[in-house]
């Protein structure tokens, strides 16, 4: 691709305001050494030399729709607890908006803390709960986020589902009535639980695992035509304009029911995939939101999910470094 529309591309990202709608958490990491195994059982002691929270969930696709210099406003529900103001502090410390967020009593703040040593992922303890929010929590959140669409220039729309329970049938069928009233295009990256609730969006985002959950098939990513019939019977159920399915190693395929393309993995130094699939859902959302072509859209988002991987832990995308390789590998 010529520079100068690469350019014209990622300034325009400059100007665009993304809703993530989702499960709000924390990425809590304790990073440490291995010395010895444990005389108690035959596992690791890492003796912990760091610890730190992020941002995490929905907030990581916030933070990732900020990098790329875009501006991202955050809607979910969280606990009134220690946890629920760690969230809202450390929001504020990445000047990411709060405004969007509501503190409920009833609720448990998610926490995701992973156990690192010697540049691996050794541990994952998750702390939550998965009841979906009251009827008046969903009123509440629809009612802020129709304000927003009414007060805000809101160019995308994107829908992060963890399975924590702020996405439910009836908010996501709202909100994704609303947009479409709007014309405010809709990215979706979905779980199993609601896997099937998000008809007539414009960007389904699952990966391969989700695809194959979802529909109850069992899709072989390595045949083409199995993952284009795959496609084909979640667009019967769904009725998207474009499907995106994150493949691993072999890459990402789109879909808009006229044609089907599917763009190899690059090769890369995979140290952690954790997060990747946020940094492609909000690649592809600003991409979308500028009206760019599919072709465009899964380019870059796979070389994102690539780059992000190179990094331990959660983390946004580099922006400079994603152009560099923009210029050089996509056409």
């Amino acid at each position: 691709m010529k520079s100068q529309d690469l350019d014209t591309i990622f300034e325009q990202f400059n100007h665009l305001n993304a809703l993530v709608i989702g499960d709000v958490m924390v990425d809590s990491y304790m990073w440490g050494e291995i010395s010895r195994m444990s005389p108690e059982a035959p596992v690791p002691v890492v003796a912990v030399t760091k610890k730190e929270n992020r941002p995490g969930g929905a907030a990581n696709v916030a933070l990732n729709i900020q990098a790329l210099g875009a501006n991202p406003i955050l809607c979910s529900v969280i606990g009134n607890d220690h946890t629920g103001n760690q969230v809202i502090e450390l929001l504020k410390q990445q000047n990411l908006p709060q405004h969007g967020i509501i503190q409920d009593n009833d609720r448990l703040t998610t926490v995701k803390t992973r156990v690192i040593a010697e540049g691996k992922h050794h541990l994952r303890v998750d702390e939550e709960i998965e009841i979906e929010i009251s009827s008046v929590l969903q009123r509440k959140l629809i009612s802020i986020v129709t304000k927003l669409l009414e007060t805000e220039k809101i160019d995308v729309i994107i829908f992060e589902d963890y399975n924590k329970g702020v996405l439910t049938k009836f908010v996501i069928k709202t909100i994704i009535k609303l947009a479409n009233s709007k014309e405010i295009p809709t990215v979706v990256d979905p779980k199993k639980k609601n896997f099937l609730s998000y008809k007539n969006c414009t960007l389904f985002k699952p990966n391969l695992k989700e695809l194959n959950e979802g529909l109850s098939i069992d899709v072989n990513p390595g045949d083409k035509n199995s993952l284009f019939d795959g496609l084909e019977k979640l667009r019967s159920e769904i009725h998207f304009k474009n499907a995106l399915i994150t493949l691993s190693e072999l890459g990402i395929a789109i879909n808009d029911g006229k044609k089907s393309f599917v763009f190899p993995a690059y090769k890369r130094n995979i140290l952690d995939v954790s997060g990747a699939g946020d940094t492609v859902l909000s690649v592809a959302a600003l991409c979308l939101a500028l009206n760019l072509s599919n072709k465009f859209i899964a380019s870059l988002s796979n070389l994102s999910g690539g780059l992000v991987c190179e990094k331990v832990g959660v983390v946004p995308i580099n922006k400079d470094r994603l152009y560099k390789e923009a210029s050089i590998f996509i056409d």
